[in-house]
């Protein structure tokens, strides 16, 4: 996936953030978009600002954790364009709590939207961009999906599962000799409004931690972070790693193991007293 042109691009949660960026700056490389949000605000916003480049775009309002609803949508993008080449499963959503005062159902929320949204979108497309004979899937994981962190259950939960799903598929690609490539995407503190809009459990003050996330923690732009991925996936990378902090990190987790399971509890835990 060389050149975007003329290709039909499928972007999940592009109402705001990465999606956002992804759906507008593939538009301006010649995509036909099929973009979708459950915020209808931002995905008119989106929507007008593709037709500004001049690029077709097909938009819809669609929960990806409904899977009804996300085959439904690949039948209607399908039928709309006639073929899918690539799917950016991009949709998540982020929760902050320690497991013991977690809720089965704020876990459950979370793995809905950001695993089987994920799985959801693949299975979909995947017939479809088969046929297509040049496609490929991106997934977007986190850097909780490289090592966990606490009060990040649910997250990392979810990103270890799109890792494991994604780059199983890509294996299966390739065994299978389907004309798709498979890129797993691990953004590090991207400036997004993903975690102003978490939910919390326990002690945790939503509008504290997403204040310190801002500050401390989101080092890229949102508009940054897409050209990272669009370039990525052009040279057909199987992992994407977007920002200084996944690559360093991942590295780290690599070297030392299972040990920068202390390291992050006691830095974790230094951060939020001082918080």
């Amino acid at each position: 996936m060389k050149d975007f042109r003329d290709k039909v691009v499928v972007v999940t949660g592009a109402g705001s953030g990465m999606g956002r960026d992804l759906a507008v700056k593939l538009a301006r490389l010649g995509a036909k978009l099929a973009i979708s949000d459950l915020n209808p605000a931002g995905l008119e916003v989106t929507e007008n600002l593709i037709r500004e480049t001049g690029a077709p775009v097909h938009s819809q309002i669609l929960n990806v954790a409904e899977r009804e609803a996300v085959l439904d949508y690949a039948q209607a993008v399908v039928a709309h364009y006639g073929t899918v080449n690539v799917i950016f499963n991009n949709a998540g959503i982020a929760h902050h709590g320690e497991i013991e005062r977690t809720e089965f159902k704020d876990i459950e929320r979370v793995m809905d939207v950001d695993f089987w949204g994920v799985v959801n979108g693949t299975k979909a497309f995947l017939p479809h961009i088969i046929a297509s004979g040049d496609g490929h899937i991106v997934n977007t994981s986190s850097l909780f999906g490289l090592l966990a962190e606490p009060g990040q259950a649910a997250y990392n939960s979810a990103k270890f599962a799109v890792r494991g799903f994604t780059e199983a598929l890509n294996q299966e690609m390739i065994v299978a000799k389907h004309p798709v490539k498979v890129t797993c995407v691990h953004p590090g503190g991207i400036k997004t409004a993903i975690a102003r809009n978490a939910t919390t459990s326990g002690d945790h003050d939503a509008k504290a931690t997403a204040d310190f996330f801002d500050k401390y923690l989101a080092r890229m732009s949102s508009e940054d972070a897409a050209d990272v991925i669009i370039n990525g996936v052009r040279k057909n990378k199987a992992r994407v790693l977007v920002g200084t902090d996944a690559k360093v990190l991942d590295i780290w987790v690599r070297l030392v193991a299972s040990k920068y399971q202390w390291v992050t509890a006691k830095v974790t835990g230094l951060a939020l007293s001082k918080a």
